[in-house]
């Protein structure tokens, strides 16, 4: 399959026998436009397909993960019905798609990982972070609900009461602080990122195929019970896009400004 030619906002090499790294490139700082999010949404199903993938390596360019949807892709969305809907379902499967994918996937966070940035790697079975990465789920200070992975992960991973505080006041992180919550499996030193999470890659597409694909399965039925909660949170969110306070929290992050709503 001619991965490069059908999802051209993403790269990929094959650093192990058997590990697949896909990288996120493309405008500042891996920000996710239009062709990016679509590309992150399908191309789990294909990746499926392909049995020579035992493990997948999530990073950025440049040694910054990604700083979540761009701004083109807010507009697309702001301008037609048709475009928000899409979108609303590629969000879903953004992070749905590397938790059904049968094989497990390490994600390497180095700089940041904002918005759909973070919900794609925290959807991720490993997370490996640089200890000074900034992580931030961005949603409240854009004008609408947390809602893609928010709601669906981390109550379960850090406890309700962390992800109120978080979430709620838009609070970012630090690697090591997610560390120390259980957000992220791991923090390492920040040059030592990559090297870590090509290390565990490895490790992983040693290991018995089908016991680690079946223990991913089981262990994810953990978040696939709270599904209909993260789809109302989506739907929330969407309904966010359309709103007024959007347009201040657009218009502050244009002029890196703290927003007043």
């Amino acid at each position: 399959m001619d991965l490069e030619g059908r999802y051209p906002s993403l790269s990929f090499t094959w650093p192990r026998p058997g590990v697949l790294e896909i990288t996120l490139r493309g405008g500042k700082l891996n920000a996710l436009g239009p062709e990016a999010h679509r590309d992150l949404a399908r191309i789990w199903r294909d990746l499926g397909e392909l049995e020579d993938v035992k493990a997948v390596l999530l990073r950025g360019e440049g040694g910054v993960f990604s700083a979540g949807g761009s701004f083109a892709l807010i507009e697309e969305m702001r301008s037609s019905h048709q475009t928000l809907m899409r979108v609303f379902w590629e969000a879903r499967e953004l992070v749905l798609g590397p938790m059904d994918f049968p094989r497990p996937v390490v994600a390497a966070v180095e700089g940041v990982a904002v918005g759909a940035g973070l919900a794609l790697a925290l959807a991720s079975d490993v997370v490996v972070v640089g200890k000074k990465a900034r992580l931030l789920d961005g949603h409240l200070r854009l004008g609408v609900a947390a809602g893609d992975h928010a709601v669906l992960l981390w109550p379960l991973l850090v406890g309700m009461a962390k992800a109120k505080y978080h979430l709620l006041l838009n609070e970012p992180l630090t690697g090591e602080e997610a560390e120390r919550l259980g957000l992220v499996a791991l923090a390492v030193e920040d040059e030592k990122v990559y090297e870590k999470a090509l290390e565990v890659a490895t490790r992983l597409a040693e290991g018995p195929k089908e016991a680690l694909s079946l223990t991913k399965h089981a262990l994810n039925n953990w978040f696939r019970t709270f599904v209909p909660h993260f789809e109302v949170s989506l739907a929330l969110e969407f309904l966010g896009f359309q709103g007024e306070a959007l347009e201040e929290g657009l218009r502050a992050l244009k002029e890196k400004r703290k927003p007043q709503f």
